[in-house]
């Protein structure tokens, strides 16, 4: 082994080729080219390949140099150009249009909230209609049809009489369509809202206006509330609510809430505290500080049940030992998705409590909005506003156009 590793040197350097004799069998003496293979790229050709590469990429920046300042040119380009754009759109709007669009956009976006809130009752409707009428001419047993599915629609039988009178006077044996039908349809829904469809006004010669809200459970009162205040509060009027609701704790606390967003302050009792009581300090307090308006928040309670209709009797007399003329607004809170239920809240609530008023939410909940229209033809009260979801712009005064328009699916 030692003579062959000095043979092996001695033979890759030039030296002396190493004597044979003792070689085993193995070493196989005419292979000799394969062993420098693996040694020779370690020492030699390093110190030769590396200086090499290095003047390759200094032909580089001849053409680097022109690509710089090509970006430098386009970089500095637009730069300037935004700024004159951004003054021309400032300046080009003309004071006209600028007023013109806050006033159109809010009407084109509450229409679409109400069609997407009306999507479940006019798509059961008109889905309905379509199938009684594909093209075939109109007679008695069509009619009928129509009646079964207005009523079922919660249209109420005067409203669903009304419009298949219509059709029997002008398309009676004659070929007609969903379209006519939904145009019908439309036309008579705004017919019957139209006269109820009355902003609530505030009185400035009553100080503070007091509004009394009422309803049934879950019905949406406070939220109504709050959303009412904020509006009222935009329009620069001093608010004050009272949280009558003394029976919940966490009404108390959602008033409270609307109370911070709106500045108004909010008169508060401890949970189960009388709420007559608390009335009377609200009305007490609000005339003293001369509020604009005050907001009287209260319990939700069943039609049928008569002690608790009893107690908001009581209230209203309390609130009448301190202003007899109040409360100057008695709006009901009507849930959508009660249906028929609903009329018989508007009778009771309206024999007990002196309604003069209605809000309906949760329109967007229910595929029921058309006993809205039921409910105004039987009771004529002023509708004055309609809710279809939880954002305060989703509380918007009642417009009989665009809500006949949504439910007969129009666009």
């Amino acid at each position: 082994m030692t003579d062959k590793k000095p043979g092996f040197f001695k033979r890759l350097f030039g030296g002396e080729p190493p004597v044979q004799t003792p070689a085993p069998p193995e070493t196989r003496p005419e292979t000799p080219a394969p062993a420098p293979e693996p040694v020779a790229p370690t020492p030699a050709p390093p110190p030769d390949v590396v200086p090499e590469p290095e003047p390759v990429p200094l032909p580089g920046p001849p053409e680097t140099t022109p690509d710089y300042v090509e970006d430098i040119e386009e970089q500095s380009t637009p730069q300037p150009q935004p700024e004159p754009v951004v003054e021309t759109m400032a300046v080009a709007i003309d004071p006209p249009a600028m007023v013109e669009v806050p006033l159109e956009a809010p009407r084109q976006g509450w229409f679409v909230r109400l069609a997407t809130g009306l999507k479940r009752s006019s798509d059961q409707l008109t889905g309905s209609i379509t199938s009684v009428f594909t093209k075939r001419k109109l007679d008695a047993a069509t009619l009928d049809e129509l009646e079964d599915v207005l009523i079922q629609a919660d249209l109420g039988i005067e409203t669903a009489t009304a419009i298949s009178e219509t059709l029997r006077r002008d398309r009676f044996d004659r070929d007609v369509s969903g379209e006519d039908v939904r145009a019908v349809l439309a036309a008579e829904v705004e017919k019957v809202l139209g006269p109820v469809a009355l902003p609530l006004v505030i009185d400035p010669a009553q100080k503070p206006f007091v509004i009394l809200m009422i309803g049934v459970n879950g019905s949406g009162k406070t939220t109504t509330i709050g959303k009412l205040a904020q509006k009222l509060a935009v329009e620069g009027k001093s608010v004050m609510l009272a949280a009558g609701d003394t029976f919940r704790a966490a009404a108390i606390e959602q008033l409270q809430v609307w109370g911070q967003r709106t500045n108004a302050p909010v008169i508060t009792r401890p949970a189960g505290a009388d709420a007559s009581g608390l009335a009377y300090d609200a009305v007490t307090q609000a005339k003293a500080e001369g509020r604009d308006v005050l907001i009287i928040d209260t319990a939700g309670r069943l039609q049928n049940r008569d002690e608790l209709m009893n107690e908001l009797e009581k209230i209203i007399r309390v609130i009448k030992k301190v202003d007899p003329s109040a409360p100057h607004a008695t709006l009901l809170t009507l849930d959508a998705t009660t249906g028929q239920n609903a009329l018989r809240q508007v009778e009771i609530f309206g024999q007990r409590a002196g309604v003069t008023g209605l809000v309906m939410t949760k329109l967007d909940g229910t595929a029921r909005g058309g006993i809205l229209v039921a409910i105004a033809r039987k009771f004529g009260l002023p509708v004055h506003f309609i809710g279809v979801g939880e954002s305060v712009g989703d509380l918007e005064p009642f417009t009989a156009s665009d809500f006949a328009r949504a439910i007969a699916g129009g666009e």
